[in-house]
């Protein structure tokens, strides 16, 4: 057996199956697509569910991938053992209805005793009992003798997740010799000990699963296997884990450089150098995927992995800023694979410098508030941290939960994680913003793949918004039919149709289909699954059957507008590259006829002055009259020509891109304007934070811009005619106005005080002794707080050892105000005690300092009770 890098063995394995006619697909992102069943990639056949459910078309009955995967359930024990990671690379090959058995074992074989060389007396393989068919193969189509070839029972040899389909799986291990066994007789694949080592598993579906948990046999049977690279990597290295495979190695090697730290010397440092080696890898490929950090889901995950890294640098010792440094050593090992990783390199490590300074502004201040509550727990003799305490420490020092019980865990503390879960709860249900709904159609919902369509459905709408058509399904109430008429909501596939589906932000068309007798009204195009386009509207007029031909007709007015809006975010993401610099992409993007909404990757806010020019330059594209050209090429070229690609989105080998003039060129399947001078204008309206790292602008163009326009013309005018000036003489006249109304402001304020004044020196009279204390208290009707603040001023500096207790009507509101002299104080006098109960009685609330004090109330009816109250309050200081 020949040593062998890992990225060999990728490109081996790729090369071998493409020889064996296979379609050899780049890695889907880590992100799923249209699968909310998944938070991230775990599997390489997870991206191609719908494939194996007969739901979408592959392109090809034969594929292999190196996908990458993420696993969570992992994070907790990376770094307390040598084999846990949670990032991984899955080789796999595939067969949509194609080969099967033969096949997957004979190619299986050839591959890792051809081509990987692997001694063959080394190597055992598993078998679900009842599979004679994958035995026969293995003992008689390749020759494994018997007593290597091992039945296993459900448990271990049956892939299946409740109904649908599923089958046997046989899986290939490899022995690394008796010095890894237990020592018992009998010793072979299935034992607990690490003898034997399962690398490649090869699952074959062959029967469908219904509720009843009966098994029948699949018309197209399926090949979906699974080969992880980095443990056959540890076995044609011969190494023992995964921190010891080349590309691994070499970052954990770094790790160890910048730590001056040697691995293998003491086992807590080399806990934080494999969980920083691990969790490097991790974020680097969750940021070239387009996942941000934040406090819910995938951007969960990041987080966590990267505060998690952070603080075991800590514990190494390393000072300062680290991790971002470490994405150069990930790239050189990986980039060659993994272009993106190369191109986003400047956005990964900016991402991660920016998120490691936040953590790094705060870590300090949270463990020392969690080492207060440790104390505290060791003084109560108590050995579990409340929920409350872990949830401030993630709400105000961003120490996600998981960090929070590792740090306690190392001291042998546990978290109340229910009281937390019931935290964040709380604060999600007051935080709350309602949530539009996805109108994608889940393969669950698509009544259209019970359809036989059989042709795939054609969009012709990038040139024609009107042709003739056919009906060729129709789903009414949920249910497939052939006869929709007035009144029924309908869902209508056509043979073709210029109406564009919504997707990569554009919004679906609206417009009418009709026959001579009919008319339907369409208010959404969406996509469905296979590529069908789906339009939603209602039956307005006569009656419809499938296979009618009909005239389809897109709203040409709204299809303009948010081809304006659509051309006009490119122009956008462009201008916002050059004035605020590469690290710029699109986080998410949302283009309909009244305006367009831009996400984009960015780390503070934008002054005025830079979205001026963020605006002059799209303005300045937009008069130069620009040629829109829109060409299909292979990804290759369009990205060799410096096309821009969106985050974690899936290209196939041909792409659409959109170039206008020299100024902004990116792969799109939207709709556009054919000349930039066609979008009119362009106004950018607002500009706000969304996420962690990522900011939002909204803006307008064309007829809305003039709207816009019209309607700040009738603002001024307005104005102009109230202020009784010239248009261009507002700004002047109502800056005068403004001064004038300050000096009457100020002249007022001076009567208001000198009123109080006077109000005061009568009040002065109304002085009674209570408990040896001098006690004024009083209702006013329409004074406000501020006056009534100079009144009580006024008499708690005149008279000596007094309390002042106020109450106003103004307006709607209760004010209560409540004074107390030094001289009161020193014998027992608190404003803010007495004016709590005061204000309890009028249904409010309020508090404040010994000398002073100001509380609101409800009840109009209680006031008088309540000044009763602060003067009973008073006989018993």
């Amino acid at each position: 057996m020949e040593k062998m890098g890992l990225n060999e063995i990728r490109s081996k394995f790729l090369e071998f199956f493409e020889s064996k006619n296979h379609y050899v697909e780049s890695s889907f992102s880590l992100v799923p697509q249209n699968d909310k069943s998944l938070l991230l990639i775990n599997a390489g056949m997870a991206p191609m569910k719908n494939y194996f459910m007969g739901l979408d078309t592959p392109p090809s009955k034969r594929m292999a991938t190196c996908q990458k995967c993420i696993r969570t359930g992992d994070i907790d024990n990376v770094g307390l053992t040598d084999r846990h990671g949670t990032f991984f690379e899955m080789l796999g090959n595939f067969s949509f209805g194609d080969y099967f058995k033969n096949e997957s074992i004979e190619w299986g074989w050839e591959f890792i005793t051809k081509w990987l060389k692997l001694p063959i007396d080394k190597l055992w393989v598993t078998v679900y009992e009842e599979d004679d068919e994958a035995y026969d193969i293995w003992k008689d189509k390749i020759g494994i003798p018997e007593e290597r070839i091992v039945r296993l029972g459900k448990d271990d040899n049956f892939w299946e997740i409740g109904t649908g389909p599923c089958g046997p799986c046989s899986e290939i291990f490899f022995d690394r010799g008796e010095k890894y066994g237990c020592g018992l007789d009998g010793c072979k694949p299935g034992c607990e000990c690490d003898r034997y080592i399962e690398f490649w598993n090869h699952v074959f579906t062959q029967f469908n699963r219904d509720e009843k948990g009966e098994y029948t046999p699949l018309a197209n049977k399926n090949i979906d296997t699974g080969m992880g690279l980095e443990r056959i990597a540890c076995i044609m290295q011969d190494v023992d884990t995964i921190f010891e495979i080349d590309t691994l190695n070499h970052i954990l090697t770094k790790v160890c450089k910048i730590s001056d730290k040697e691995y293998g010397k003491l086992r807590k440092n080399d806990i934080s150098i494999r969980i920083i080696t691990d969790h490097i890898r991790a974020v680097s490929f969750l940021i070239g995927d387009g996942v941000l950090p934040n406090n819910e889901g995938r951007g969960y995950v990041l987080r966590r992995l990267l505060r998690r890294a952070a603080r075991h640098g800590r514990l190494l010792g390393i000072k300062g800023k680290f991790l971002s440094d470490l994405v150069d050593e990930v790239i050189l090992v990986s980039g060659e694979a993994y272009p993106t990783l190369i191109e986003r390199k400047d956005y990964i490590k900016k991402i991660i410098f920016v998120e490691e300074e936040r953590f790094e502004q705060t870590i300090d201040q949270g463990l020392s508030i969690l080492k207060e509550y440790v104390d505290q727990l060791l003084i109560e003799n108590k050995k579990e941290l409340s929920g409350e305490r872990a949830f401030k420490l993630y709400d105000t020092f961003g120490f996600p939960l998981d960090l929070t019980k590792e740090i306690l865990e190392e001291q042998n503390f546990s978290v109340d994680v229910d009281s937390f879960n019931r935290e964040m709860e709380n604060q999600k249900n007051r935080a709350r913003n309602a949530r539009g709904n996805d109108d994608e159609l889940s393969w669950e919902e698509d009544l259209f793949s019970q359809v036989d369509i059989e042709d795939e459905i054609e969009f012709i709408g990038y040139n024609n918004l009107n042709s003739e058509c056919k009906i060729v399904a129709l789903v009414k109430e949920n249910e497939i039919t052939s006869i929709a008429s007035v009144g029924d909501k309908v869902q209508i596939v056509l043979d073709k149709t210029p109406f564009y589906p919504k997707g990569g932000g554009q919004v679906g068309d609206k417009g009418i289909i009709k026959t001579n007798k009919a008319k339907i009204v369409i208010d959404d195009t969406i996509k469905g699954l296979n590529n069908l386009i789906i339009h939603n509207g209602q039956v307005v007029l006569g009656e419809i059957n499938v296979e009618d031909s009909v005239d389809a007709r897109v709203d040409y007015s709204l299809r303009m507008d948010t081809a304006r809006n659509h051309s006009a975010t490119h122009l956008l993401q462009k201008a916002l590259k050059i004035v605020l610099g590469s690290h710029i992409a699109q986080a998410g993007s949302y283009v309909d006829s009244k305006k367009l909404r831009f996400d984009f990757t960015h780390f503070e806010s934008i002054s005025k002055e830079a979205l001026k020019e963020v605006e002059d330059i799209v303005n300045d594209h937009i008069h130069l009259a620009e040629n829109v050209f829109i060409n299909n090429m292979k990804i290759k070229e369009a990205k060799e020509m410096g096309a821009m690609a969106l985050f974690g989105e899936k290209y196939g080998e041909e792409v659409r891109v959109v170039k206008m003039g020299e100024f902004s060129m990116e792969l799109c399947g939207g709709t556009h304007v054919r000349n930039t001078s066609e979008i009119g204008s362009f106004k950018i309206i607002s500009e706000s934070g969304v996420a962690a790292g990522v900011r939002r602008i909204e803006a307008i163009t064309g007829r809305n811009v003039s709207t816009l326009l019209e309607k700040y013309e009738k603002i001024i005018n307005e104005i102009s005619n109230n202020i009784k000036a010239k248009p261009e003489n507002v700004i002047e006249k109502v800056n005068a106005l403004i001064s004038d109304n300050n000096e009457l402001s100020k002249e007022i304020k001076k009567m208001k005080e000198k009123s109080a004044g006077s109000l005061a020196d009568n009040i002065e009279k109304e002085i009674k002794v209570i408990n040896g204390f001098k006690v004024v208290a009083k209702r006013f009707d329409k004074v406000d707080i501020n006056s009534l603040r100079v009144i009580a001023d006024k008499l708690k500096d005149s008279i000596e050892n007094s309390i002042i207790i106020f109450a106003a009507v103004n307006n709607e509101s209760i004010n209560f105000l409540v004074m107390a002299s030094n001289e009161a104080i020193k014998k027992g006098a608190h404003a803010g005690n007495i004016i709590k109960e005061v204000s309890k009685v009028a249904k409010g609330g309020g508090g404040g300092r010994p000398n002073m004090a100001q509380a609101g109330g409800k009840d109009f009816t209680k006031i008088d009770e309540a000044i009763d109250k602060g003067l009973e309050i008073i006989k018993n200081i």
